[in-house]
């Protein structure tokens, strides 16, 4: 990937972030700093603890950072108000988590178009369902479904929005390998085929070959960052 012919949608600027006092204190995010570039599918890796689901948080608005600095498309949301937050997340983020955060008394559709008519775009419900595969689950509720279906429609749920930076903390945690592998190949349809911006958090090295470019954190600290020539198909991953 050539930098100077990317945008850069989110750039990271020696941020910080503390949790607790005294002997308490836990450092989650060291002087980071990351461009996130538009349509890129990057993958931030490391093991539990290390922050990369605290710097996921913040890119996506979900928490603000104890000092540096956070823009999106030139806009500094570092010191926004939980008010301008909320819009930020509404208009620009999609959130996949481990735990699907589905809302078990809705359908698949109402679950979907709880999102879209929030953003007064219910006719992307439909087509949102059959981007994921599930215009046949739509009156299902999240009970009657698989955990692979469960986590597709909260990536169906991600895109109503027309969100242009979908975040997935380890999308697959919760999941077998085989259904885990076909979130992957969802993930990476999105990013390919439809060109959204889509950030995975894992722990797992071998998802990282299927990213555009790779981050690589420890101890709340950036310690690589490296750009995958050729990024190996989802479908061909093995972990």
């Amino acid at each position: 990937m050539d930098e100077n012919k990317r945008n850069c949608i989110i750039k990271v600027t020696d941020l910080y972030k503390t949790y607790g006092k005294g002997e308490n204190e836990v450092k989650a995010v060291r002087g980071v700093d990351l461009d996130i570039y538009e349509g890129e599918l990057l993958i931030i890796l490391g093991s539990s603890g290390s922050g990369k689901s605290t710097l996921l948080n913040m890119v996506g608005g979900m928490d603000l950072p104890g000092s540096g600095s956070i823009s999106f498309k030139g806009r500094d949301i570092s010191h926004y108000k939980d008010r301008e937050l909320t819009d930020y997340r509404k208009k620009n983020i999609g959130f996949v988590f481990q735990s699907f955060n589905l809302i078990g008394e809705l359908t698949v559709y109402e679950n979907v178009a709880l999102v879209a008519n929030t953003k007064k775009n219910a006719h992307i419900t439909d087509e949102m369902l059959a981007v994921t595969g599930l215009t046949e689950k739509k009156n299902k509720y999240p009970s009657q479904l698989s955990g692979g279906q469960q986590q597709r429609v909260a990536i169906a749920r991600a895109l109503a929005g027309d969100a242009d930076i979908l975040l997935c903390d380890e999308p697959t945690g919760a999941l077998d390998y085989e259904t885990g592998k076909q979130i992957l190949i969802q993930l990476e349809k999105l990013a390919r085929q439809y060109h959204k911006t889509v950030v995975i958090v894992t722990h797992t090295k071998e998802i990282a070959r299927m990213g555009d470019r790779v981050v690589t954190m420890k101890d709340g600290r950036i310690t690589d960052i490296y750009e995958n020539t050729d990024p190996m198909p989802a479908e061909r991953i093995n972990w």
